[in-house]
């Protein structure tokens, strides 16, 4: 897992440049401070999001420690159903996949792509879309385009909304980290009486809360946004690459020549050669 490996780097990266500097380790143990920048920071993200999306932001975060969301598998996959999908419709007309856009995770075809009805926009775009050629309805290419358009910048813009309010959360840290270290200075003050060496301790607990505002901005939260941000990207790409492959479809271009124009949208990690296309597609 290419995150944990991120974090790892980052964590040992700067505890071994501690210990370098012969620091001590205890004195980075503080959980009040921890608690203060944590348990702040999910309230203000409690504060700033919806319920639904903060389910969301939630469920998105599990994610990333899953596995890619995205690859070139997974897009094989999705180009392989779209080629099924539309030599059926050739085949035997429009109304033999009915069942399978009605009920798609009863399909038999659609079962046999798991990566496809994992990924719940793109069996919304495709099915929804589907259906207005099922009914007949006297759609024309450029509008069946217009509507695909307006749901993926719908889903975009939603999906948009995670990695923003993770962001705002990371601009956040630094500031209460302030927080936390200002709360330590008032500690602090009340232990003037002490020994200089009680007070340094004191010091350092305090300065702790900004180390630990900063590292969560710059090397947990703002790196966990950002990559949300690419997912996204990503899942922007594959809604793409179903709309182009659809709408070539409904322009009566064969099966094979609608799918390469899904495939032609997809990003460079992400997109499968000419040739992987092809030795799938002969298997089908």
């Amino acid at each position: 897992m290419m995150t944990v490996l991120g974090f790892a780097v980052v964590v040992g990266s700067i505890l071994v440049g501690f210990w370098m500097e012969k620091g001590n380790f205890n004195v980075l143990l503080q959980p009040a401070a921890l608690l203060t920048i944590g348990g702040a920071g999910f309230g203000s993200l409690i504060v700033m999001t919806p319920p639904g999306l903060l389910g969301k932001i939630l469920r998105e975060i599990r994610t990333l420690f899953s596995g890619a969301k995205h690859s070139k598998q997974i897009s094989l996959e999705i180009i392989g159903l779209l080629y099924e999908v539309f030599v059926k419709v050739k085949r035997d007309g429009a109304l033999a996949i009915e069942n399978d856009v009605e009920d798609p995770d009863q399909s038999a075809i659609f079962k046999k792509y798991p990566a496809f009805l994992g990924n719940r926009a793109a069996v919304a775009l495709l099915c929804d879309t589907l259906r207005l050629i099922l009914l007949g309805a006297s759609i024309r290419p450029h509008e069946l385009d217009e509507l695909m358009t307006i749901e993926i910048e719908t889903h975009e813009e939603d999906e948009g909304r995670i990695s923003g309010s993770l962001s705002t959360l990371a601009d956040a840290f630094p500031g209460l980290g302030i927080v936390a270290a200002v709360l330590g200075v008032i500690v602090t003050m009340g232990k003037m009486s002490e020994s200089p060496e009680e007070i340094g301790k004191s010091i350092a607990s305090a300065l702790v809360g900004t180390f630990l505002g900063v590292l969560l901005c710059y090397g947990v939260v703002g790196p966990i946004a950002k990559l949300m941000e690419h997912r996204h990207r990503s899942e922007r790409k594959i809604l793409e690459a179903i709309r182009a492959a659809l709408l070539a479809f409904s322009k009566d271009m064969p099966p094979r020549i609608a799918v390469e124009f899904g495939r032609r949208v997809l990003l460079e990690d992400d997109k499968p050669e000419y040739q992987e296309v092809e030795q799938v597609l002969k298997k089908r």
